[in-house]
């Protein structure tokens, strides 16, 4: 399919964000599927007038827990296929439900043409596949023909799942994630509220949207060959039928003069036509509109009446927030059960959140499909919103809370205070086509702008594209939790596009852009100014008191269709408030409600009574001890003893673990999906509290802020670095960040250790996987903390680069410090770490020094046992 304008960029991201697309939601579920399931072809009946015969491909998995149990149908997003949803189905299946995945019409191995889940195509798929269902002895009926059934999914996964529940009775719970609510508004949005036909084209975000499937699409649900040279050049790899018009061919047409061929792939022809006129225009028709709205829940007004679980991304620029707090008060209108949660991630990258979110998820449909439980993640949260709760002291990384509240306020927010700005008019010209063009999000590459932490990111103003009207500093804080309005005056004449963004602005550090996020609209200038009110972006964002907000308006921005003639405006504010919402009963555990400031000290007090009257203060205990520290291992550097932690639907992920790491070893953490490694490794860094049990490091016991953290250094991310500046630019940045004093870092003995060498002053984007990889490692050696954890370390590298990453991890042990390695690459194991640790289903299956373990395992075909074989021995899998 070709572009107008933007190709480049779309070849750069389409990639990526095709194989995010059926994720990005769904990399939010513990992996691991214990159920295994069947595959199968379920055919259906679709159409306008129900007479197109289409096979979707299925698997279908049993409950574990057997006889009939409810059914959730679980939906890829746009791109993706049925093996995108394979571990959350075995998963859900494990926890007692009966799961069917399949890939929708036009994706994966299904036929039929993609038809952007309408009610003539992929409703009435969904709703064959509840026949299906219906007749499965494994799942629970309400009533003959009408089973018991939840969906689920994310993106275009989550929109089948609102108009599913709009069409048909018999669906009875929903949890639609980061989708939309009208793909006409998500693709032409416009902030002065006039609607899509007046709103301004998101061509990258819809570029891709489109493009994912304009050639054959490979069975995984993947791009297949061509598939990119499709986006570059004119039919390019098609390989499909010029004249025809089926699943896997497509068509070709070239009926615009001047304007190159459009490969219409596995999209119906209609779409086909429609995107080609408005990526040509930059403007939306009344057609496209009227078809866009068939597909999104605002079409079906007071139709959704089921128990809805909304969760929408704070970093979305595809379906920003504004989507499911439209979805929400709809559905809610109706009477039905409506809870809203937001997420630190989205479309454009973030944390994930995955064990929380997968909670929430399975504790609806227990509520709501088993009957059993609460909402399973926060008990009465209508209302929940994930915050940055700042670094942790001693892994450095990021902490995040979720501040909840009993009922939703809506975007306008339940109060509203104000904020002055300052600035006088200022002329803003947009250049002669549109380039160059300022940067706020960059569609699926988010995370490359320094966007994957705290929900804010680095965004570009072009000079003289933009006008900027500030705030004194803040005299206190102010926690904003929804979307901003400001009225402006825009000078000049004819019609103006221009995108609205708040920044926060603080002294000596660059200002921050929340989510990434843009308010575009399209406002007719006047030489006497045309006022306009401007709704920005929802967010959820404290800014801090000394702080400054920052409004800007800018005539361009590299997401959005922009004019080709060069112009000239003048912006004003119109009014110089700044309105911001807020909901003072959203709390988190940080901030809860005032009395806990009174009861804890009275609680420390009576304790410490109660122990002295008894005798049973702590022995030797002087004043100034802290119970807290254990003498006796104090020189240990880990000793774990009967932990355990329980997801919220009771499941055990970790069950009675204990071991102890001494000084010198390079322990590896090993155990199958689902075993427990990460829960063990969030509990060892204090980022989540264990249900049982005790962590001790260096005889302090593990508690949030514990000044013992900073012994601890930790890499359980992929690494994540500003490209254009050096790795030691970066390593720099990182320790400021941090606020401990410079000549704590260490750096140079750190850096020596990863063995960096010249490459440390190149840019990062000039990095190998290997140097990246090596670079994450430094800075989690930054400060040479004592102890070091390590989730896949060599994740991606090469067998050079594995070899090197195994002489760093050596080395640094060998210097008396620690390290714990979480790896599925046994054989590396093997060869790097003096010790390990077995886990399986939560528990400890075996400890002790590799020659030890290999010791105890007969040789075969006279070649000494691997590591390999004594792990599947010990966790019950056969070989």
């Amino acid at each position: 399919m070709a572009f107008p304008g933007g190709r480049r960029a779309l070849a750069i991201v389409v990639t990526l964000v095709i194989l995010m697309a059926g994720g990005v939601a769904w990399a939010l579920w513990p992996s691991g599927p214990v159920v295994k399931g069947r595959d199968l072809v379920i055919p259906v009946v679709d159409g306008p007038a129900g007479d197109q015969h289409v096979d979707l491909d299925a698997t279908f998995y049993p409950p574990a827990s057997g006889g009939r149990a409810p059914a959730v149908l679980l939906a890829h997003g746009f791109g993706g296929s049925k093996e995108s949803m394979r571990e959350q189905a075995g998963r859900l299946a494990e926890q007692g439900y009966a799961v069917l995945t399949w890939s929708a019409r036009g994706f994966g191995r299904s036929t039929g043409q993609i038809a952007l889940n309408s009610p003539d195509y992929e409703v009435k798929d969904v709703r064959g596949l509840i026949d299906w269902l219906a007749k499965r002895p494994e799942v629970r009926l309400d009533a003959p023909g009408d089973p018991r059934v939840g969906i689920a999914g994310g993106s275009y996964g989550g929109a089948i799942a609102l108009m599913a529940a709009a069409y048909d009775s018999r669906v009875d719970a929903i949890v639609p994630q980061i989708t939309w609510y009208d793909l006409a508004d998500a693709l032409f949005p416009d902030a002065s509220g006039k609607g899509p036909l007046n709103g301004v084209f998101k061509k990258m975000w819809a570029g891709i949207f489109f493009s994912a499937a304009a050639d054959r699409l490979a069975p995984d649900g993947g791009l297949g060959a061509g598939g990119l040279a499709g986006l570059t050049g004119p039919a390019a790899g098609s390989g499909g039928d010029a004249s025809g018009g089926d699943a896997s061919g497509g068509r070709v047409t070239g009926r615009t003069p001047g304007i190159e061929q459009v490969q219409c792939g596995r999209f119906l022809p209609q779409i086909c036509d429609m995107y080609q006129k408005v990526a040509e225009t930059g403007r939306a028709t009344k057609e496209a509109v009227d078809l866009l709205r068939r597909s999104s829940p605002i079409s079906v007004p007071g139709r959704i009446k089921v128990p809805t679980l909304l969760v929408q991304g704070q970093r979305d620029s595809l379906f920003p927030l504004s989507h499911a707090d439209a979805n929400a008060r709809a559905i809610a209108a109706t009477g039905a059960p409506v809870e809203v949660a937001w997420f630190n991630g989205g479309h454009d990258g973030g944390d994930g959140e995955a064990d929380w979110l997968s909670d929430r998820t399975t504790g609806w449909f227990d509520r709501y499909l088993k009957g059993t439980g609460s909402s399973a993640g926060d008990d009465s949260a209508v209302f929940t919103v994930t915050r940055d709760g700042g670094r942790d002291p001693g892994t450095r990384r990021p902490v995040l809370l979720h501040a909840t509240a009993d009922r939703y306020p809506g975007l306008p927010g339940v109060q509203r205070t104000t904020v002055a700005l300052n600035g006088p008019q200022q002329p803003i010209a947009n250049p002669a086509g549109g380039s160059p063009s300022s940067i706020s999000a960059v569609p699926g590459l988010g995370g490359l702008l320094g966007g994957n932490g705290g929900g804010a990111s680095i965004a570009l103003d072009m000079p003289g594209q933009a006008a900027a009207f500030e705030s004194a500093p803040l005299s206190t804080p102010a926690q904003v939790t929804g979307s901003p309005t400001v009225t402006i005056r825009v000078y000049g004449t004819g019609e103006a596009t221009l995108f609205a963004k708040l920044y926060d602005v603080s002294g000596g550090s660059l200002p921050v852009l929340p989510s990434s996020l843009v308010s575009p609209l399209r406002v007719t200038a006047s030489e006497a100014g045309t006022p306009v009110t401007v709704t920005l972006p929802a967010i959820d964002r404290r800014f801090d008191a000394g702080h400054r907000m920052r409004m800007v308006v800018s005539t361009t921005d590299l997401g959005y269709a922009t004019p080709a003639a060069p112009a000239v405006y003048r912006i004003a504010l119109d009014s110089p408030t700044l309105e911001l919402p807020g909901d003072a009963a959203l709390r988190t555990p940080a901030t809860g409600p005032a009395w806990w400031t009174w009861a804890m000290p009275l609680a420390a007090i009576a304790v410490a009574a109660v122990l002295l009257l008894t005798g049973r203060a702590r022995r030797g205990g002087d004043a100034g001890d802290d119970p807290a520290v254990d003498a006796e291992s104090a020189d240990v550097p880990l000793v774990i003893s009967g932990l355990g932690k329980r997801y919220r639907n009771g499941e055990r992920a970790v069950d009675g673990l204990s071991f102890r790491v001494e000084k010198g070893q390079v322990l590896g953490l090993l155990g199958p999906n689902g075993a427990g490694k990460t829960t063990t490794m969030r509990m060892l860094m204090g980022l989540i509290h264990p249900d049982e049990g005790e962590i001790r490091i260096f005889g302090t016991r593990v508690r949030p802020g514990a000044p013992v953290l900073s012994r601890l250094g930790s890499f359980v991310e992929g690494p994540g670095f500003l490209p254009h500046l050096s790795g030691r630019a970066n390593l720099e940045l990182y320790w400021q960040a941090t606020g401990r004093p410079p000549q704590d870092a260490r750096m140079e003995e750190a850096l020596e250790i990863a063995g960096l060498g010249a490459a440390l002053e190149r840019a990062v984007r000039t990095y190998s996987q290997g140097m990246r990889q090596r670079l994450a490692i430094a800075q989690a050696m930054l400060g040479l903390p004592d102890l070091l954890v390590l989730d896949e370390p060599t994740n991606g590298l090469d067998p050079p680069q594995i070899a090197e990453m195994r002489r760093v991890l050596k080395a640094y042990a060998e210097q008396g410090r620690t390290v714990i390695v979480s790896s599925h690459l046994l054989a590396e194991v093997e060869q790097t770490c003096t010790h390990v640790v077995v886990m399986h289903r939560g528990r400890l299956v075996s400890a002790g020094p590799v020659g030890d373990l290999l010791g105890t395992a007969p040789a075969a075909n006279g070649v000494g046992p691997r590591l390999e074989d004594v792990f599947l021995d010990l966790i019950g899998e056969s070989r």
